[in-house]
């Protein structure tokens, strides 16, 4: 049996996420893709990259594009930017879902089903 890790179960795409180690430390961004343990956040982890003439960009040249980052490098996070703790409650149905404690309190922050696109 393959025990290889393929991914978060507690990020996914269309999450607010906030990196906590690294270059980017602190800033925090839309996930815009997942892929096996990586992510891919909208305006974090810039690089740039140097192309080749084509039809995306006929006068070639150097352009700056988001790279993977790890996905213990990065926390979801809240409205205002603060990383959250996650823990999984189970519903009295056998449904999973993802809370943080804010004041003392448990507030639920999504549900672990997939929902259908």
């Amino acid at each position: 049996m393959n025990n290889t890790r393929t991914g978060s179960k507690k990020v996914r795409a269309g999450d607010t996420v906030v990196v906590t180690t690294g270059a980017c430390k602190g800033q925090s961004g839309k996930v815009i893709r997942c892929s096996a343990d990586r992510v891919l956040v909208q305006g974090i982890n810039l690089c740039k990259k140097h192309v080749k003439k084509s039809e995306q960009h006929p006068q070639g040249g150097i352009i700056e594009m988001e790279k993977f980052l790890h996905v213990s490098n990065v926390c979801p996070c809240d409205a205002n930017g603060t990383a959250l703790k996650l823990q999984v409650r189970f519903q009295e149905n056998g449904e999973k879902e993802l809370c943080y404690e804010k004041d003392g309190e448990l507030v639920v922050w999504r549900s672990m089903k997939r929902t259908e696109k």
